[in-house]
């Protein structure tokens, strides 16, 4: 349903809807006051924006959908950006190297490893693409609350942080940005920007950690 003319009001009522339909709740939904069931981020916008019927998404643009749900108490949280129509090339990079250190940080959630070790395999891919890693927003655990510890930072040294153990569930969320790794806070109370207007991209995936392999809970 992502296409130029569409608002992203009527993407929160469509994933409002499915989430329900599909036996779910949505997480976002009053978390804190929050007025929607997605958060819609649409090119400078690095997370937490706020689905809007004035918000029309045209040909582009580059839009990131942030979502949870609760299953039988559980929460899940995941994210995806994407390029509206015919984007830019540049944009499009940034995508595809945000959902890359996604994977890479992925691949270093294992038992006996550190949360460093996600942190700085994301950090370390995104700045040698020459991307800016957001450093004020981070990922976390998550469980039978939305946020829980430990904070899942993209930046770090290998080797450092909480033990991985397992049973662990957390959320891994790369958020990477065309210029630099600052932010600022809108007058909504919500919708997080970059501080250079630069665009900025995110990809999100709820993981449990298990002596057989880690398993990646929010994808087919």
């Amino acid at each position: 349903m992502i296409r130029p003319g569409v608002t992203t009001g009527e993407l929160d009522r469509i994933a409002d809807r499915e989430i329900k339909r599909l036996g779910a709740k949505p997480s976002f939904k009053g978390y804190m006051g929050f007025p929607a069931t997605i958060c819609t981020s649409v090119n400078e916008e690095i997370v937490h924006g706020i689905p809007s019927d004035r918000r029309v998404i045209r040909e582009g643009d580059v839009l990131s959908v942030d979502v949870g749900a609760v299953v039988s108490g559980f929460h899940a949280d995941s994210a995806f950006t994407v390029g509206v129509g015919d984007t830019s090339d540049e944009a499009q990079r940034l995508i595809d190297a945000t959902r890359e250190s996604l994977r890479l940080g992925i691949a270093q959630a294992n038992v006996g490893a550190r949360i460093g070790d996600i942190s700085a395999a994301v950090q370390g891919y995104a700045e040698c693409m020459g991307y800016g890693v957001v450093r004020q927003y981070v990922g976390h655990g998550i469980g039978r609350v939305l946020h829980e510890e430990p904070q899942v930072p993209n930046y770090g040294v290998p080797g450092r942080g909480p033990l991985l153990r397992h049973g662990m569930t957390i959320a891994i969320e790369p958020m990477l940005n065309l210029g630099d790794w600052e932010t600022e806070q809108l007058e909504d109370g919500w919708t997080v920007v970059t501080a250079d207007g630069a665009i900025s991209a995110h990809f999100e995936e709820t993981i449990v950690i298990a002596d057989n392999g880690t398993e990646v809970l929010t994808s087919l």
